[in-house]
């Protein structure tokens, strides 16, 4: 395997857990080798839980894992190469970039993401949460079909669980409201973060951006004020022009709030949103309230926020993790460490 001896040259993305380096196979193949840095033992514990759950995985919207090396202070994955990195860096990074990021473009990335946690949460055995799901973990190939990467915080999730309890890891601005407050884990906190995904891809913009006016700093407060307004068609990209489906962008928009409600419950399964983004499923627009917004809902008080979830999550099973699925850490790496501005 080729990297020029890990050379600078060939290093694509660094976080906090190391560095993403190009390589090559001896047949030519290119890959993607991240190394963990030796010094951290959330690293570890992340590399542990990453082969676990991805070693067993293959599905066209997750990215393919090679092998990976355990030997002394060595710790690599091999992964197959994306041409064309990650959402953060092409799509919402404010460097010039030679893709062009059309509205059907966006319909088959925010299409293949739905694909990807559909998969993961209802066809894997056993069922997986991945907890991270955020710009800079879909990472796009030549073709600019997405794959999810990044498993390093993932929980394998017990059929007869109907929540598990722990730690709170995953990346701010993504994090489902009762997860960041309660610390209770569902599958409906990945559909709360495909949601603000999907408002990200739609509009071409971060979840947050302190450089705008106070009143349009966070995407999804902004959203939610246009949909009252009836005025959704204002979240779409201004880039686009008028070069995009309007009705199906709409949709879109209104299927991100919906994944963003305020109880896990209101939140679709994967496979109905990929339905819904289809078109192949009708929504209710009658059935939109507000968003789960975290900044409002940390200002409610321990038992209210208690009672405010608890009939969504429910009097069923819980499940604890393991040593080895903990909690990491609430940064992870991909091919850059940029969850950037625009």
């Amino acid at each position: 395997m080729a990297t020029e001896d890990f050379s600078l040259s060939n290093m694509i993305g660094k976080g906090g857990f190391g560095s993403v380096y190009k390589g090559r196979l001896r047949d030519g193949t290119l890959t993607a080798v991240k190394v963990l840095s030796a010094e951290s033992k959330q690293g570890d514990k992340e590399f542990l839980t990453e082969i676990v759950v991805i070693s067993g995985l293959e599905h066209e919207n997750l990215v393919k894992l090679y092998g990976c090396c355990l030997e002394e202070d060595a710790r690599i994955l091999v992964y197959a190469y994306m041409e064309n990195n990650s959402l953060a860096q092409t799509l919402l990074g404010p460097r010039h970039n030679s893709i062009q990021f059309n509205w059907r473009t966006r319909v088959k990335i925010c299409m293949g993401v739905a694909r990807g946690l559909a998969f993961l949460h209802e066809e894997a055995q056993p069922r997986i949460v991945h907890r991270d799901i955020k710009a800079s973990n879909i990472l796009l190939d030549r073709d600019l079909n997405p794959k999810i990467a990044d498993f390093g915080l993932a929980k394998l999730f017990p059929n007869d669980a109907t929540h598990i309890s722990t730690r709170v890891a995953g990346t701010q601005g993504y994090l489902a409201p009762e997860y960041a407050m309660l610390s209770r884990l569902t599958r409906k906190a990945d559909v709360y973060s495909f949601g603000v995904l999907l408002l990200e891809i739609v509009s071409g913009r971060c979840h947050t951006n302190t450089r705008l006016p106070v009143d349009d700093q966070y995407l999804l407060e902004r959203a939610w004020r246009l949909y009252q307004r009836g005025e959704v068609v204002q979240v779409v990209d201004a880039s686009l022009g008028e070069d995009f489906n309007s009705v199906e962008a709409c949709r879109y928009v209104k299927i991100a709030l919906l994944c963003t409600q305020t109880m896990p419950k209101n939140r679709p399964s994967m496979s109905t949103l990929l339905k819904m983004l289809t078109g192949d499923v009708a929504m209710d627009d009658s059935v939109i309230s507000e968003p789960g917004l975290l900044t409002e809902l940390m200002s409610l008080k321990g038992q209210k926020r208690e009672k405010l979830f608890t009939p969504s999550i429910g009097s069923g099973n819980s499940s604890s993790s393991g040593n080895m699925m903990m909690a990491t850490s609430q940064a992870t790496m991909t091919f850059s460490s940029f969850d950037g501005v625009r």
